[in-house]
């Protein structure tokens, strides 16, 4: 598993997960850059995302839908605030309505990625704001923590797969 931590901080409405990788910044940045392999890894392996759109630019926005065992699909999206390649990258991550856009009055989470050479690779950080208690709550409630873990724990398989 790569998530080496998990920080759940009340206090700063901050979900906090970080994970060592066994690639170079560059290449743990493709997994975020490119979506065809954002959608091999940012679901967890129960509820895989497909990317139907992902415009990576400072003001570009993602629309992403998952797809549970049942057959549920919960959608989300995504509106890039700051990119500095590969370094750190700052997005808002909302839920989207059965349209694929963003449900009218739910305000997104505030979310950055952070990319550290570390060793034997990169320590990624993500760093996920919750704009109350109350969508903190909700958001854990739902998984969030669990499915991040497990989303981000596919990501060494995926680089692993690439370097061949």
């Amino acid at each position: 598993m790569t998530v080496i931590s998990t920080t759940k901080d009340a206090s700063k409405l901050a979900l906090t997960l970080v994970a060592e990788l066994d690639a170079g910044a560059d290449r743990v940045w493709e997994v975020w850059e490119d979506p065809r392999k954002l959608e091999r890894w940012w679901g967890p392996p129960t509820f895989p995302a497909t990317f139907t759109r992902h415009d990576f630019v400072v003001g570009g926005e993602s629309r992403y839908f998952m797809t549970g065992p049942d057959g549920e699909t919960p959608r989300g999206w995504w509106r890039i605030d700051a990119i500095d390649k590969p370094h750190r990258l700052e997005f808002a991550n909302g839920l989207a309505g059965e349209d694929g856009e963003p449900i009218p009055g739910v305000e997104p989470m505030p979310s950055y990625v952070t990319f550290e050479a570390i060793d034997d690779g990169t320590r990624m950080t993500v760093v996920t704001r919750f704009v109350s208690a109350e969508q903190m709550e909700t958001m854990l409630g739902m998984g969030m923590e669990e499915g991040m873990t497990q989303a981000i724990g596919q990501i060494d398989a995926l680089l692993s797969a690439d370097a061949v």
